[in-house]
């Protein structure tokens, strides 16, 4: 089937719709119409600086939004992929207390008590089924704050929006809650064609039983919302009629759906006054704001959210997603569109979307775009205003500098690990492993307009945590750029200690007595193989172990010189590393101090998706392939004496072939097989036991 001609952009603004409503609604979420008022007036902004808050923080919507999607990469495209497949994808991808969920309890949470349901081998579509779990808890609002993604992968195809959301929302959810998240998806779906918010309700309602509640809710909010020509008098009446007290637990879906209806309703051409509408009401306030922005997002697209104030502006493309896929987590609007569309052609059997600029990792294509980059406040650093232009027909990153002399420089970059503010962040725990690493090469192309006023010295640069919790400045060598000339800037990074990049970026200077004018960021990449060796640094509270995805019940900062990893009564992973890592070598002299098993982990892509070289509790030594719940034994040696004492692992991946040698005994296979892993990072395994080492090195398989 075809794609809508403007496919990309729309993805790009429903991304970003979501993206606005959620970090908009986020600090006052929970709050009630009344008690917004009265402290904070019309919401027609975002609010977080009165909060002291920073804008973008780690949330489910946007985690579970961005990350069940996964599932389609995963397990397969439809009609192959099943509700049974979309649970192993949360068992893979959530970590027990730590990503994505809000952890309530259970009982409470209703996600929470789903993931435990599939822990205990209940499977989905019974792991969230009103049969399982009772009514009040399968209808909270979940299933709907999850689903916007389907949606965009299926542009045009209301029916396979709502078929898609159906199984992923039935992993967590029944009922009320799946016909509210269908309907959802089925509307924005449809708006990439059609942008009536009528003809888009009837859509929605196409899919679900004509009886329902939700159907039911939506007939009243219409009929209200003729005779009122007020939302403020709409609201009242929903309160009224559909108000919290009407429903068990903290979070229903009833209450919350029906402010986004009246939401689209009354701004159906306004992605501000949406905003305000929905946010201004109260309750759920960041899923409601999150799934009206999407649906503005697509009808309006970029002009629609740029009719109103800057909301692109603080945003900077950035978001994060926790979820046990470390290299998945700091990412950006851009990143995700990219995926989403990669997607969207699949399903459509269209063939896949050749890579924007060779496949940079930033690379600014769409409209207004900067993928998180932001000018750096540093001591004698010249404002720099960072935008987006086209130039000689392609989007680039502009950054338009005004008052540089010598003496001064100007610094931009992009976040690529977890910001400092998380120490101070009240949400969800953030679970991240930097995208880029020392032995890897960055490059990046730049263009110095004609027009510019004066040579331009230009380096790339990038921050790194020292043991103080600062990020601390290191830059390559420096390029003169005249006026109308361009270049291409490379910078191998060297090992840090095993110290996260916190930030990647372009420094400018002059030796002119004045420089005005811009530069223009048209890609930056970074290719090669890590190589680095990861050792516990002596101060212990610095930022060194917030890059490993703590799978493990027990990560000891303490311990003497040594990583030491401990799980009481089942399996656990600490991962590092991203699923762009493909032909590597990783060594380690670990010890099996107590366990039933415990060994090295390879291309890992979360906690139940990886190889393994392991030693289990009597001395066999093997190889293995990890796939959800399946544990395939690729092959098996005899070790003998395998506690309290270090073991050396040798384990070298490069292509298919895998050879894993330990304790002098090598195992060779290659998996040729449908199942087998390309990529991933690397990982400490234990069960039930302890385990410990004092240093990893990765490098060059070659």
């Amino acid at each position: 089937m075809e794609l809508p001609a403007d496919y990309y952009s729309r993805v790009y603004a429903g991304v970003l719709g979501k993206l606005i409503g959620v970090y908009l609604g986020r600090p006052f979420e929970g709050w009630t119409y009344q008690k917004i008022m009265q402290e904070l007036g019309p919401i027609q902004y975002y609010v977080h600086e009165r909060f002291n808050r920073p804008l973008v923080t780690t949330d489910d919507d946007v985690a579970g939004t961005f990350t069940f999607i996964r599932a389609l990469e995963d397990y397969g495209l439809p009609p192959d992929l099943t509700d049974e497949q979309l649970g192993h994808c949360w068992l893979n991808y959530i970590i027990d207390k730590r990503t994505i969920l809000w952890w309530g309890g259970n009982g409470n949470s209703t996600e929470h008590t789903a993931w435990l349901n599939l822990k205990k081998g209940i499977p989905a579509p019974l792991s969230g089924a009103i049969a399982t779990n009772g009514k009040t808890i399968a209808e909270q609002i979940g299933a709907q704050i999850f689903i916007d993604s389907w949606a965009l992968v299926a542009p045009g195809q209301p029916e396979l929006a709502a078929s898609l959301t159906k199984k992923a929302a039935s992993v967590s959810h029944d009922g009320e809650s799946v016909y509210a998240a269908m309907l959802w998806a089925a509307m924005e779906s449809q708006a990439f064609i059609c942008q009536d918010i009528e003809t888009l309700i009837e859509t929605g309602l196409s899919v679900i039983p004509a009886d329902s509640q939700i159907a039911g809710l939506i007939a009243d909010i219409r009929r209200w919302w003729r005779e009122d020509n007020d939302w403020q008098t709409t609201r009242q009446k929903i309160e009224t009629h559909y108000g919290y007290h009407k429903y068990p637990s903290n979070c229903h879906v009833i209450p919350n759906h029906a402010l986004m209806i009246m939401a689209m309703l009354y701004a159906p051409d306004n992605f501000q006054q949406a905003q305000c509408i929905v946010n201004t009401s109260g309750w759920d306030t960041d899923c409601n704001a999150g799934n009206v922005g999407c649906l503005s997002g697509i009808m309006l697209g970029l002009e629609g959210i740029d009719a109103g104030p800057d909301w692109r502006g603080p945003l900077a493309d950035r978001m994060l997603i926790s979820s046990a896929d470390g290299g998945f987590s700091i990412n950006n609007a851009v990143r995700i569109t990219d995926y989403l569309v990669d997607l969207g052609h699949q399903i459509a059997g269209l063939p896949r979307p050749e890579p924007k600029k060779a496949g940079a990792q930033y690379h600014f294509s769409l409209p207004g775009s900067v993928q998180g980059f932001r000018w750096l406040n540093e001591e004698r650093a010249v404002p720099v205003d960072v935008g987006n232009e086209a130039y000689q027909g392609r989007q680039m990153l502009s950054l338009r500098y005004h008052h540089l002399a010598p003496g001064l420089h100007a610094s931009v970059t992009t976040q690529t690990f977890t910001p400092p503010e998380i120490v101070d962040m009240p949400s969800y725990e953030l679970m991240a492993s930097p995208p880029i690493y020392p032995g890897q090469r960055l490059q990046a192309t730049l263009i110095a307009p004609p027009d510019n006023i004066a040579p331009l010295r230009v380096q790339l640069c990038y921050r790194i945590y020292d043991e103080n919790n600062d990020l601390t400045p290191h830059v390559g060598e420096a390029k003169t750029l005249a006026p109308g000339e361009n270049a291409t800037l490379l910078l191998d990074i060297p090992d840090h200690g095993g110290q996260p990049i916190g930030e990647v970026g372009i420094r400018l200077s002059t030796d002119a007595p004045a420089a005005r004018g811009r530069l223009l960021l048209d890609a930056m990449r970074w290719d090669g193989t890590p190589t680095l060796t990861l050792k516990k640094p002596r101060d212990e509270d610095n930022f060194w172990w917030r890059a490993w995805v703590n799978g493990v019940d027990i990560f000891s900062r303490h311990y003497p010189g040594r990583f030491r990893i401990a799980n009481e009564y089942d399996e656990g992973l600490l991962i590092y590393g991203t699923r762009e890592w493909n032909n590597y070598r990783v060594r380690s002299d670990l010890t099996l101090h107590l366990g039933d098993y415990g060994g090295l982990a390879f291309r890992v892509q979360g906690m139940r998706r990886y190889y393994a070289a392991r030693i289990l509790r009597d001395g066999t030594l093997q190889l293995v392939r990890v796939r959800d719940a399946v544990t395939r034994v690729l092959a098996e040696r005899q070790l003998s004496d395998v506690f309290e004492r270090p073991v050396t692992f040798d384990v070298i991946v490069n292509g298919r072939s895998i050879t894993a040698t330990v304790d002098g005994q090598t195992l060779c296979v290659e998996d040729a097989e449908r199942d087998a892993f390309t990529g991933g990072g690397i990982g400490l395994l234990i069960n039930a036991g302890a385990l410990s080492t004092d240093a990893i090195h990765i490098g060059n398989c070659l």
